[in-house]
C-alpha cells in the first residue's frame, strides 16, 4: 500500500474561506472512498460539533461522508472503517494529550501504512511529524510524552514566518527553532508557511504551493526551500 499524508501549514489563507485554499490539494483523495472521519481533539474553546460543521461546510463541494470521531462509540473501529483520515488545527498539546488518552497513535499510524490517506492542518500537520517540539502553541495540559505519529521523519513548524514585528522584543520564529537546533543537532526541521503543504505519496515528498518552505538542521538555519521542491531526501 502507498503511504498517502497531506500537511497543510494552516486552514485558511488570508481572508479567504476556511479550507478553500486546500481544496485542489484535498480534492484527489475522494478517489480513496466517502467515508472520511474528522478527529477535532485540537479544539479548544469550541465544540466538537460546532468544529466538524466548520469543516463539513469547508468540503461541502466534495463528495465525501464527513464524521467526527467523537460521534463514534468504538474510536478505533471508526479509525479502521475511515477511507481518510483527518486532524485539525488549535492546541497540538491538547490534541497530543487527547490521542494518548484513547490509545490512537498506534492504529491511526496503523492505518497509514496500510493506505488510508491522512490530511492534517496546523496542529494536524505537527503531530505527524517525530515529536511536537516545535509547534507555536502554549503547553495547556501535558501529554504523556511529546511524541507524536512520526510519519515523516522529521519535525515540521506549521504557520512558518519570517516576518519581524516592529517594536516587538520576543524571539523570532527562527529563533526558537534555533534553540531545537541547538540541543538537537542532528533532526530537521521543516517550516511551512500557510498557502502551501508538504505532500507525501510512498517514498516522494513535495512542497506544494507557491510559496518557499524554510530548513534547519544544526548550523543550518532557514535555508530557503523553493516552492514546489521534491524533497524526498528527507525521507532517508
Amino acid at each position: 500500500m502507498t503511504t498517502q499524508v497531506l500537511l497543510l501549514s494552516s486552514s485558511k489563507l488570508g481572508d479567504t474561506p476556511y479550507l478553500s485554499h486546500a481544496i485542489d490539494y484535498i480534492a484527489p483523495y475522494q478517489a480513496a472512498g466517502t467515508n472520511w472521519l474528522f478527529i477535532p481533539f485540537a479544539g479548544v474553546g469550541i465544540s466538537y460539533d460546532d468544529y466538524l460543521a466548520k469543516v463539513q461546510s469547508g468540503l461541502g463541494d466534495l463528495n465525501i461522508q464527513l464524521s467526527s470521531i467523537h460521534q463514534h462509540s468504538d474510536y478505533h473501529q471508526a479509525i479502521k472503517a475511515a477511507d481518510v483520515i483527518l486532524v485539525g488545527g488549535g492546541n497540538t498539546f491538547h490534541l497530543l494529550h487527547e490521542l494518548y488518552r484513547h490509545d490512537l497513535l498506534g492504529p491511526i499510524q496503523e492505518a497509514v501504512a496500510t493506505g488510508t490517506p491522512y490530511i492534517g492542518w496546523s496542529a494536524g500537520s505537527n503531530i505527524a511529524g517525530l515529536s511536537i517540539r516545535t509547534t507555536n502553541d502554549m503547553p495547556i495540559i501535558a501529554p504523556p510524552s511529546f511524541e507524536a505519529l512520526q510519519l515523516v521523519p522529521f519535525q515540521l513548524n506549521p504557520h512558518y514566518t519570517d516576518y519581524i514585528q516592529p517594536g516587538h522584543n520576543g524571539e523570532t520564529r527562527a529563533q526558537r527553532i534555533f534553540e531545537f537546533t541547538c540541543v538537537d543537532s542532528h533532526t530537521p526541521v521543516v517550516g511551512i508557511v500557510e498557502g502551501s503543504a508538504l505532500q507525501l505519496a510512498g517514498q516522494q515528498l513535495r512542497l506544494l504551493g507557491k510559496e518557499p518552505g524554510y530548513y534547519f538542521c544544526g548550523e543550518i538555519q532557514q535555508q530557503v526551500i523553493a516552492a514546489n521542491s521534491d524533497l524526498s531526501h528527507l525521507l532517508a
